[in-house]
């Protein structure tokens, strides 16, 4: 399958460019730890993965991913408040970068596409993680979590980077690896990449109806219909 005539691509960061998992899972515990619960294995914690931080916090309150209704929100938000805390000090201690990742976005930017990350993490985290892996000069536009009132798989943080770049979706390609991201497109007209990797709660990425699913990264390139020679 050929995308033609795209401009904007839009990149999921979690799972889809960085695996920030161990990361995650270090501040969690180490949330968890203050409050005087038990810790979770990394592995477990992989699956909560991918709502923002807030779901993340109250799936670890809850020892599931299935939100224990009962929560108290001022307990949660002290909880929160103690994770986003502890996250900050090791926002990129053992967060990787996939395989193919760093070289096919320099080939996409230097091709001429105009590239923006749509994440559900807070925004104050992002451009940290970025420039740590040298990717922050590949993006003009960073959209977090918390950077509008809704977020994935809502299609505002979508239909706001189109009207703040002045491009159509059509225009644009939305790039994930979780149902989230596909949802999010679909909402907003836009069509989507997903990737069978990263952070999907177990669910196979097929299932949800990205108009195109890849195993590598790297193959991105070959879906589009140009890309200019200085980017081989």
């Amino acid at each position: 399958m050929k995308f033609i005539n795209k401009d904007v691509l839009l990149f999921d960061l979690d799972g889809t460019l960085i695996d920030s998992v161990p990361d995650l899972a270090l501040s969690l515990n180490q949330m968890l730890n203050a409050l005087d619960m038990k810790p979770f294995p990394t592995d477990t914690i992989r699956s909560w993965v991918g709502n923002g931080a807030a779901v993340l916090t109250k799936r670890a309150l809850s020892g599931s991913i299935d939100i224990n209704p009962d929560l108290d929100e001022t307990y949660v938000e002290k909880a929160l408040s103690i994770f986003l805390s502890y996250y900050e000090q090791n926002v990129c201690v053992e967060t990787t970068l996939y395989p193919n990742v760093k070289n096919t976005l320099a080939s996409l930017h230097s091709g001429g596409y105009r590239l923006v990350i749509v994440t559900n993490k807070p925004e104050q985290f992002v451009r940290p993680i970025l420039k740590h892996l040298g990717l922050n000069d590949f993006f003009e536009m960073v959209v977090g979590g918390d950077s509008l009132p809704k977020r994935k798989p809502d299609p505002m943080q979508l239909t706001y980077v189109c009207e703040t770049l002045g491009v159509t979706p059509s225009s644009c390609l939305m790039v994930g690896d979780s149902k989230n991201d596909i949802f999010a497109a679909t909402a907003a007209d836009m069509q989507s990449i997903g990737l069978t990797y990263g952070y999907n709660h177990g669910e196979d990425i097929n299932s949800h109806g990205a108009s195109l699913v890849l195993d590598d990264f790297a193959d991105i390139i070959k879906t589009l219909d140009t890309i200019m020679e200085s980017a081989h």
